[in-house]
């Protein structure tokens, strides 16, 4: 079995799940660690939200028993403020504290955050050195191959992280500018791995168990994070470390595994959340899970008027 060691953290499996807003909630990490994920992230997390006791944070830094290792993953762009708060949660079930210089949202990267640290790496520089100096914990960051094609600037900034002490970095190959459109660029990762001798975790257009073995294969990338690819789809983090193991490609899951799976997520959801925003939730998971199914935007219409778990359940039946 292929291991991923990142600060004093083993993994398992080199497949990570990607810190999703709205998708990487407890129950869906639960179902990736499951099928064999290494590691999954939280969504990601505002410092000043925590600094100043936002009552939605807690929810989204909740980690499950049996989950395994989880990493939680803040943004934010005050050195300070991210150090101290970083310093403050990694007493929490946490494997290592993330920053985050990769979300595009315009909301998040107006305020100086996510993705805009990528045109500053003087500020970068200082969050990362901060937060270093404060944890005890290992500290990783999430960054993209640039801000836009005018900053393409991956290899610099993978190497002040690493100048800093952070143990290690995953690089979305696509700039800001281009959100998640057009193709990622693994040559930039490839090119990251060789500029710095910390891991590196490598990520976008993962979405087969193919994909991941030839991104490590093309990259030398120590690890794989898989983000849309594991959207309505747990079992690529199974199926990817049985191609790695084995070469063969096992056949994807059956529409009666699809219905368990759901099943199980609907559930997960309810305990989780309660019934009404549990089966809300549900919603854009169901249409991931059946997307390409027969009858799934039928189904995905219906879906979205249930307003029980009867009904729902009456739904999900239909599923295979």
């Amino acid at each position: 079995m292929r291991t991923l060691i990142i600060g004093n953290v083993k993994l398992e499996s080199p497949f990570i799940l990607a810190p999703m807003a709205g998708v990487t909630d407890l129950p869906f990490r639960l179902l990736c660690r499951e099928q064999g994920c290494g590691l999954a992230y939280t969504e990601m997390v505002s410092a000043k939200a925590i600094l100043y006791k936002n009552r939605n944070t807690k929810a989204l830094m909740e980690v499950g028993e049996g989950e395994g290792p989880v990493a939680l993953q803040l943004f934010g762009c005050d050195p300070h403020i991210l150090s101290t708060i970083g310093a403050q949660i990694e007493d929490g079930p946490y494997a290592w504290i993330d920053l985050n210089m990769g979300c595009p949202v315009p909301k998040v990267v107006n305020n100086g955050e996510g993705s805009a640290l990528m045109k500053d790496p003087k500020l970068a520089e200082q969050i990362l050195t901060a937060m270093v100096k404060k944890l005890k914990k290992p500290v990783t960051v999430k960054i993209r191959k640039g801000f836009d094609e005018s900053c393409v600037n991956g290899v610099e900034m993978a190497k002040i992280a690493e100048s800093c002490g952070v143990s290690a970095v995953a690089v979305h190959g696509r700039t800001r500018e281009q959100f998640y459109s057009g193709k990622a660029d693994w040559d930039m990762i490839r090119r990251i791995k060789e500029a710095v001798k910390i891991p590196v975790i490598g990520n976008g257009d993962i979405f087969g168990p193919e994909d991941g073995v030839r991104m490590m294969e093309e990259t030398g990338c120590d690890g794989v994070m898989i983000a849309r690819g594991a959207r309505g789809n747990p079992w690529i983090f199974s199926r990817s470390l049985h191609y790695l193991e084995t070469g063969e490609i096992l056949p994807p899951p059956s529409p009666r595994e699809i219905r368990e799976q759901i099943l199980r997520h609907t559930r997960l959801q309810i305990e989780y959340k309660g019934e009404y925003l549990g089966l809300r939730e549900m919603r854009k998971h169901i249409a991931w899970y059946t997307a390409g199914l027969p009858h799934s935007s039928s189904l995905r219409g219906r879906v979205n008027q249930a307003d029980t778990f009867e009904e729902l359940l009456e739904l999900i039946m239909e599923v295979g």
